[in-house]
């Protein structure tokens, strides 16, 4: 555990470096601030603050140049007092422009702030879209003018947005900060238009310079497009401070808080507890007592569907709901009063139900829920089969889907196949998503796929005519493991924004107490319905 915990420090120390030593040097020349500089300037001074989409775009681009941290940094943290959304693009990465990965992580960003309805602050510094690539961001439904309908849509839901314009803001990229609530602009440094001069000369002919064409004295003085211009970074910075500390404040949700107690054992124990050994049992409750209020889990069904915890408890006073899986060995009673040995981090019959029962008590109740996930998926076999898996997942799926509380999600060990989906993985509208570096993901294990894969390559081979012998076989073997081992890895799910990045599990706790504060700025309005579901 140490040695992944260091490596995620050191990957953290890299992405604060954006486009490199260089590249901030020769930034930092031209009188602005870096985009981390930008934020730190911004964000109340001792307040938490927690990172979104960590991690995009981690070893993607390669032969581009890369794009880390997806060109931007983003973070939720408090501006005045207020929670909010800040987006920061980074020059320094390729002049700020726009890859595939940057254009899912601001749509990622606009996403938590409509979901939460926090304001949502975008420090502007873009030249665009990369043009290498345009066809992987411009014309699909979650690509670049995405970012502009959602701009649209927080306006109509009376979501703030402040949007600063620090550096370039080109082409359709102009329109959003013209979209927002306030546009203010940097002197000197910032400027917006729908075409640079060279475009502008090569389609009318018009000679005419940046300054002229899009820069502050322009926008603030001629055409009214910024609402005003400031001398340099800081005073624009300092202009959105005194915006934020005038607005008012929306009905709550209602989320439940007590006074925060500590937990039972300090969250740093989780590093001792959790096994790095995938085959070894280990006792989750002892890591939910390292992260809930020391007292305050009330376990449900606890002799029964043993292989998921659920239970109330109270994390920094607020009111959750956990749904765990157990990797443990649990015995279960079975029809007929014998015990049965279950192992543990999979999904019985009697587990699913379970949790789908829990997961509806929480709805009924307003209770936020917790996932954490380490599961490898569903039983399987004939008894199972027999016993109605697919019936009780489905319930379980369903409960979880249609849920109208907030749902918070943490990927701790395995994460494979269904099992992603019923404990609330990407596709199931977590509010937030985070991975331990423990974490791996997809439809299955590595030794399982690779066996699998390898039999496909077998049969393929032998269609041919062509016959392998054991060392040929292992070097096939060893080549599939070798390129499925790495898409398992949690950086592989955060570079493509699967989950929101990978952290510290000692960090769990703050982030789940901040989201769920994020979340109760937004009042439930939709009823609670599950549909259909087979009893």
């Amino acid at each position: 555990m140490k040695v992944l915990l260091e490596e995620l420090k050191k990957k953290r120390e890299a992405l604060k470096l954006g486009g490199g030593i260089g590249k901030i040097k020769k930034h930092k020349e031209k009188g602005k601030l870096t985009a981390w500089e930008r934020i730190f300037y911004l964000l109340d001074a001792d307040a938490p603050y927690l990172e979104i989409g960590m991690f995009a775009g981690d070893g993607m681009y390669i032969e581009d140049g890369g794009c880390p941290n997806g060109g931007a940094a983003c973070v939720m943290g408090y501006v005045k007092g207020r929670l909010c959304v800040v987006v920061s693009n980074d020059a320094t990465v390729k002049a700020g422009a726009w890859f595939p990965i940057s254009g899912k992580k601001n749509l990622r960003a606009q996403e938590v702030a409509m979901e939460n309805r926090l304001p949502i602050i975008y420090l502007v510094d873009s030249a665009g879209v990369y043009l290498p690539m345009q066809e992987d961001i411009f014309p699909d439904k979650e690509h670049f003018g995405r970012i502009f309908r959602n701009n649209a849509r927080m306006s109509s839901m009376g979501i703030p947005q402040i949007a600063a314009i620090m550096g370039s803001c080109v082409a359709g990229g102009a329109y959003l900060p013209i979209m927002s609530d306030y546009a203010f602009i940097v002197e000197g440094t910032g400027s917006v238009y729908l075409a640079g001069p060279y475009l502008v000369k090569s389609s009318i002919g018009e000679d005419v310079d940046a300054e002229t064409l899009g820069g502050a004295s322009t926008h603030s003085e001629i055409s009214g497009v910024t609402d005003n211009k400031y001398p340099n970074d800081e005073a624009c910075l300092d202009a959105i401070k005194n915006v934020m500390d005038k607005m008012g404040h929306e009905t709550k949700a209602g989320f439940d808080r007590k006074v925060a107690v500590l937990p039972q054992f300090p969250s740093e124990k989780i590093h001792e507890i959790l096994r790095m050994d995938r085959t070894k049992p280990y006792d989750f409750q002892l890591i939910i007592e390292s992260i809930v209020d020391e007292g305050t889990f009330e376990p449900y069904k606890k002799d029964y569907g043993k292989t998921i915890i659920c239970g109330l408890a109270r994390i920094d006073g607020w009111a959750v709901g956990i749904v765990a899986n157990q990797r443990e060995m649990v015995k279960a009673k079975k029809p007929g009063g014998k015990p049965e040995l279950q192992m543990g981090g999979v999904i019985y019959s009697d587990s699913a139900d379970k949790a789908a029962r829990f997961i509806m008590n929480c709805n009924q109740q307003k209770i936020p829920l917790v996932f954490f996930q380490d599961v490898t998926g569903f039983m399987v076999g004939s008894r199972s089969e027999q016993g109605g898996i697919i019936k009780d997942g489905a319930k379980m799926v369903n409960a979880m889907a249609n849920s109208v509380v907030p749902k918070f999600t943490f990927i701790v060990g395995n994460s494979y196949g269904a099992g992603n989906y019923a404990m609330c993985g990407k596709a199931y509208d977590p509010r937030l998503i985070y991975a331990w570096p423990t974490a791996q993901m997809a439809v299955m294990s590595g030794n399982s796929a690779g066996n699998t894969l390898l039999q496909i390559q077998e049969a393929a081979l032998k269609a041919q005519g062509v016959e392998i012998n054991p060392e040929t076989k292992k070097e096939l073997l060893d080549k599939i493991l070798a390129q499925y081992n790495q898409q398992l890895s949690p950086y592989y799910a955060a570079a493509r924004l699967w989950v929101d990045g990978v952290i510290d599990p000692a960090e769990t706790r703050n982030i789940i107490s901040m989201g769920i504060e994020a979340a109760n700025h937004a009042p439930i309005t939709e009823r609670y319905n599950v549909g259909v579901i087979q009893t």
